[in-house]
């Protein structure tokens, strides 16, 4: 087995010219064949082990002629492959990367080869695109334990804390999240910091009565120190401006997004005072939820823990 395994990285890999599906797949069988590089190398001769391992360094590298989107669909797909399994409760993300995640549920359910399991999606949008791939769902009413829940991220620091909320479904995905065993972040490397803030606002759900006064207080707060509070306008889920009318989410309420110059200094601190706020629903820092983050980025897909 091993043999073979190091003699078709020998051999070159076809690509269909304009074919974005096959590149995928071609470049996601290489990364998962790259992780079992070490599991192989205590088999083998050091020669064996020296060329396997310069095998799968070169094809790796393939990962950075993918676009954004066919990277977002390598680790939707692989963090359903590698955690979710028939029988489970699982919690549908909401945002461009976690549409891949849902779309993978849904061809194993058809295939076969997921079964018995029942999904809680954290949008509308994620439920109608559930309910096309004929996934079954239920809501945290009737099973408020899951085993896993996935989705993306705006902004990743190096402690694993989270931005999320850029497409407005902040509440319903952390009331899900947080009652998952395991939560499994999907991104691309454009997403990781050093420090959240600076690229990416923090949104803030707030109710309608009142918001100007709540925005007012949330900016006004110790740790939100130097941020400027702009009401969203237009789609809830887009932080840019794109109408004349206050976006509403799927729960009826408003938004506010913070921006920051400078990175956030205690991201936990001011998680607790945003939501200690009179008039505040939920805020877009995730902070201490995280199991995993699946990276996507030029050197193939890696996993931080």
């Amino acid at each position: 087995r091993v043999i073979s395994l190091v003699f078709l990285l020998i051999l070159p890999i076809p690509h269909p010219p304009n074919t974005a599906k096959m590149r995928v797949a071609s470049a996601a069988c290489l990364a998962a064949l790259a992780s079992t590089a070490s599991a192989f190398t205590t088999t083998v001769s050091p020669s064996v082990a020296r060329h396997y391992a310069a095998a799968t360094s070169t094809t790796l590298n393939m990962a950075e002629k993918l676009s954004q989107d066919e990277l977002k669909k390598m680790v939707g797909y692989k963090s359903v492959d590698d955690y979710v399994k028939s029988g489970m409760v699982v919690g549908l993300g909401t945002g461009s990367t976690a549409y891949f995640a849902v779309e993978r549920v849904g061809e194993l359910l058809k295939s076969g080869e997921l079964k018995d399991i029942v999904c809680i999606p954290t949008s509308v949008r994620t439920k109608e695109q559930a309910e096309s791939l004929d996934i079954p769902l239920v809501t945290l009413d009737t099973h408020s334990k899951l085993d896993v829940a996935i989705d993306g991220a705006d902004e990743v620091d190096p402690d694993l804390n989270l931005v999320k909320g850029g497409g407005g479904a902040l509440l319903r995905e952390k009331m899900v999240e947080v009652c998952a065993d395991k939560f499994i972040v999907i991104v691309d490397e454009s997403k990781l910091t050093d420090g959240l803030g600076p690229g990416f606002p923090v949104p803030v759900e707030i109710t309608p009565f009142c918001h100007e006064h709540t925005m007012r207080t949330v900016a006004a707060l110790p740790s939100c120190e130097g941020c400027k509070a702009v009401l969203r306008m237009g789609s809830s889920s887009s932080n840019v401006n794109d109408g004349d009318e206050i976006a509403v989410t799927d729960n009826g309420n408003y938004i506010v997004d913070l921006h920051f110059e400078e990175s956030i200094k205690d991201a936990v601190k001011m998680a607790d005072e945003i939501k200690n706020t009179v008039g505040v629903v939920d805020h877009g820092l995730f902070c201490g939820l995280t199991t995993a983050v699946i990276i996507a980025g030029s050197d193939g897909i890696s996993v931080k823990e």
